[in-house]
């Protein structure tokens, strides 16, 4: 009985850690024509996000179920209830689940060459906008 016991105890102690070393959870939609959107998603996986990838024919339809029309991008991830849209590196993703504003979320709009999956990443070349609530503009969150 204390052998089982203490099989149990290990058993739990290697699930928890194993559970501890997972990243957050992403949700994102891309088209399913889309490379940098691929590259991106590896990228994800890469730093230790769980990326569950879906291909979306109206990409469109996601834009605005999200309200991320004004600063779209070619994919949209859901990422603890932020929107993060585009090829944010993660270096912003962990500030934002760090910070953990109250805004919609984060964006890289439109498909910049110096982000993840798009060329070779150039530090301090990458502005990052936030996505606020209601009616404001998006404004700087950071330069990556």
């Amino acid at each position: 009985m204390r052998r089982l016991l203490m099989r149990i105890v290990a058993a739990t102690l290697m699930l928890a850690s194993t559970l501890a070393l997972a990243g957050p959870s992403v949700t994102l939609y891309k088209s399913p024509t889309c490379d940098c959107c691929e590259k991106y998603v590896s990228y994800l996986r890469q730093n230790g996000f769980d990326v569950k990838a879906y291909d979306e024919n109206d990409m469109n339809a996601i834009k605005y179920k999200y309200g991320v029309t004004h600063v779209a991008s070619c994919h949209t991830a859901i990422i603890n209830g932020y929107v993060v849209e585009g090829h944010v590196p993660v270096s912003a993703i962990n500030k934002l689940l760090r910070e953990k504003p109250a805004i919609v979320g984060i964006s890289a709009p439109g498909m910049p060459l110096n982000s993840p999956g798009m060329g070779e990443m150039k530090k301090g070349t990458l502005t990052i906008y936030r996505i606020p609530k209601g009616d404001e503009k998006p404004s700087v969150f950071s330069v990556e």
